[in-house]
């Protein structure tokens, strides 16, 4: 005759026995997956912890693959926020066979760009909150992953950049980012006056329109002073449309070359909104500062541009509308599809596909 146990002790053996189990599987689970796999930890900078994981070779792969995770050691806010993304990249370009930019690295990581938009002054006045400095808000935070790509994505990523360009359609107000010939993003704008001035930083008398042509960006600048040009001098508050005075913002501004020639005409955010779709600034184009952000990250150097003035387009519905002539005598100043496609394989001898920006909504 068997002698039952009692039932905690049946309880507690039952338990042991699945947790022998347990372990049992989970060696045998790290004994293959060790065979597959070699881990590596190591610390580029007291900010940056890089997880290297080197999958073997196998019936798919043709030669290892490296796959890379960066993990966030401490709160990184924006003023550092760019030096700290370099370090990244020269610890990484130095470590591995292939290249990569801070570029590279966003678009791999697309909540980078997010996070950085969602640090629009209006964005929070929207929420309730009040932000006087920008730059002191967080750009990534502690524990966050980043994922690097490995050099087939890196490359793909590469020729999207190369066939991505801005289009701005000046009396329209409104820049674009196309890929491939697509629209990805449209933003309002503010372009220049109808004007002449004097502006001590010209040394003369400038003719403040937006001018229309073609060209590519040949200087991007991750510090930029804050000049008045009318009198040269620099300023550190920006007074917002809500009356409230704040630092300014640490977002780069590009500069493009048009028809062989710099107008000094910047892409660069602006801290009043109120301005957008109007003719109010000394020649440059301005956009809010979370749009400012989307593209930088998508007209490096060498992104192609593209200032047009056409009067026709659509509205936001899709209808036809004919746009205000804000420059008189600027009607002929555009380009066809064809001869925009023709200037820009001139620019550098690479073709790219060119919107019929006219009709797009």
């Amino acid at each position: 005759m068997k002698t039952k146990l009692p039932t905690r002790l049946t309880y507690f053996i039952n338990n042991l026995r699945f947790q022998l189990i347990l372990i049992s599987l989970l060696l045998i689970t790290c004994i293959t997956g060790c065979a597959d796999a070699k881990k590596k930890t190591f610390v580029l900078e007291d900010s940056v912890t890089v997880t290297e994981q080197l999958i073997k070779k196998d019936s798919v792969l043709n030669e290892p693959n490296f796959k890379q995770s960066i993990i966030v050691n401490k709160d990184v806010p924006i003023r550092i926020y760019f030096k700290w993304m370099d370090s990244l990249v020269d610890a990484h370009n130095k470590i591995n066979d292939y290249l990569i930019d801070e570029y590279i690295i966003v678009r791999s990581n697309p909540w980078i760009l997010d996070t950085l938009a969602n640090t629009d002054y209006y964005y929070l006045a929207e929420k309730g909150i009040f932000n006087e400095d920008s730059q002191a808000l967080l750009a990534l935070h502690k524990g966050q992953i980043l994922v690097v790509p490995d050099s087939t994505q890196t490359q793909k990523i590469r020729e999207r950049m190369a066939n991505t360009y801005l289009d701005l359609n000046i009396p329209e107000f409104r820049l674009r980012i196309i890929e491939n010939g697509k629209e990805l993003y449209k933003f309002p704008v503010r372009v220049g006056q109808n004007n002449k001035r004097y502006l001590a930083m010209a040394k003369g008398e400038v003719d403040m329109r937006t001018k229309p042509g073609v060209g590519k960006i040949i200087r991007v600048n991750k510090k930029p002073l804050f000049i008045n040009p009318k009198n040269n001098h620099r300023y550190y508050v920006t007074n917002r449309d809500d009356g409230k005075v704040t630092k300014l913002p640490a977002i780069p501004w590009i500069e493009p070359e048009i028809n062989g020639i710099r107008f000094g005409q910047l892409i660069h955010p602006t801290t009043n909104m109120a301005t957008l779709g109007k003719a109010y600034s000394n020649g440059c184009v301005g956009l809010r500062e979370s749009d400012a952000w989307f593209v930088y990250y998508y007209a490096p150097l060498n992104t192609k541009v593209i200032f047009r003035y056409d009067l026709q387009g659509n509205d936001d519905e899709g209808n036809d509308i004919q746009f205000a002539n804000i420059y008189p005598g600027f009607e002929n100043k555009t380009y066809t599809k064809e001869a925009i496609e023709a200037t820009l394989k001139t620019s550098d001898g690479k073709p790219i596909s060119v919107c019929d920006c006219g009709s797009l909504n």
